[in-house]
């Protein structure tokens, strides 16, 4: 491991993460409540790419880095949702790190995979590379210089490789950043005192204050742990984003967006419907995300996918290259096997019965078959048909078979 010129508020942010450790989730005996499909590399690359990752050589596992695993909540579900895989996880705060080890310890996270964690700066990780897939969650908006972060992470990319980021939005974090701004300007810290007297101000305000009742209404849940509360209003360190910046930020490092990883939150029928969807629909698609991030200013954050060029992407129209392929169960479901599941988003989810055929048809196979040599007795086209219907709804998992374009 190559040590490099940390950023200039390393020594800050390091401290005030040794005060308040965050994130502060508690830690559980047993694998991480709920599968977080963002974080199991076969779901994020097929929702970025329509298809699984390619396959591993031999004897060759995937290598995971954790860029600011914190507590190691994102490091737990890296563990469980990548077995085998090889994963280093880094955070500056020497604090963070004796809680993230003692969590991997209590949920078996190292019994699912091969864990490093090691106490250096994203920054110091020249010779770490290359790796397969990086999560990088609420960190590089806590660096001075966050382009010098991304930059050092898309150089541990493999090509066609996945990052994961989270960085906060301007719009959804306008109370927050005035309240931010008060507790400076009255000089709290960033402290025990400065967690003290902040409860005490949003508490305080009158009860009418938009700055109090945004918080009551939107964070009071979230910030109910100290180290979360701390997290949001006494930061000593954050950089916030619109959708312009954060493409010129993306470009900075010659990285391709990827995808949204909550794709949802940017589609224009959330908000609109009639005639003002079908003018929104025409709209090139970064024109449609301006459009929601105009239309909803409780977005807080962009949470998305960038990879390293070339990215190759799948389409599934083609019957032939359909039914050539072999599947995989999405592993970030709940109530399997059955018909009535939670998807990968924690939402109900109902299986025909002809896709819970083909499902559990798929899972019995002795080895990687053909969709369209699965032994369920039916018309290829019934085959292809449930299939897609399958990865609609993201239980089936595709990778192209041998000799076929994507």
């Amino acid at each position: 491991m190559t040590q490099a010129p940390a950023d200039a508020a390393t020594p800050v942010v390091s401290a005030f993460y040794d005060r308040f450790p965050y994130p502060g989730d508690p830690l559980q005996d047993g694998p991480p409540p709920g599968y977080n499909w963002r974080w199991c590399v076969d779901a994020a690359y097929a929702a970025c790419t329509g298809a699984l990752p390619p396959q591993q050589p031999a004897g060759q596992p995937l290598r995971i880095l954790d860029a600011g695993c914190g507590t190691g909540v994102s490091t737990d579900y890296l563990a469980h949702l990548n077995p085998g895989a090889e994963i280093l996880a880094v955070d500056i705060s020497p604090g963070t790190l004796e809680v993230a080890r003692e969590r991997l310890r209590r949920s078996g996270g190292h019994q699912q995979a091969s864990v490093r964690i090691e106490n250096c700066s994203l920054l110091e990780l020249e010779g770490e590379g290359p790796f397969d897939y990086i999560n990088s969650v609420g960190v590089l908006h806590h660096l001075r210089e966050p382009e010098a972060g991304l930059k050092a992470l898309a150089a541990l990319l493999k090509p066609g490789a996945l990052l994961h980021l989270f960085l906060y939005a301007d719009g959804g974090r306008w109370e927050i950043h005035r309240t931010q701004r008060a507790l400076t300007a009255m000089g709290v810290g960033t402290g025990d005192e400065g967690l003290r007297l902040g409860r005490r101000l949003l508490a305080e305000l009158p009860e009418h204050n938009r700055l109090r009742r945004h918080h009551e209404q939107r964070w009071l849940i979230d910030c109910a742990a100290d180290a979360n509360f701390a997290d949001m209003y006494l930061h000593p360190q954050e950089t916030s984003y619109n959708l312009d910046r954060l493409m010129a930020f993306v470009a900075s490092a010659d990285l391709e967006f990827a995808g949204f990883s909550n794709p949802q939150v940017w589609d224009p029928a959330r908000l609109l419907q009639g005639e003002l969807l079908e003018r929104a629909r025409v709209l090139p698609a970064q024109q449609q995300w301006r459009l929601v991030e105009d239309l909803d200013p409780d977005i807080s954050h962009f949470e998305f996918f960038l990879a390293k060029p070339p990215l190759q992407r799948c389409c599934w129209d083609n019957d032939s290259q359909l039914l050539a392929a072999t599947g995989e169960r999405n592993r970030c479901l709940w109530g399997w096997p059955g018909t009535a599941l939670l998807d990968s988003d924690m939402a109900p989810l109902d299986l025909s019965a002809d896709g819970l055929a083909l499902m559990q048809a798929l899972e019995q196979a002795p080895q990687p078959l053909p969709i369209g040599s699965l032994p369920l007795g039916w018309p290829q086209g019934q085959i292809a048909a449930v299939a897609r219907e399958l990865l609609q709804q993201r239980v089936l998992l595709l990778r192209p078979g041998q000799g076929t374009a994507a």
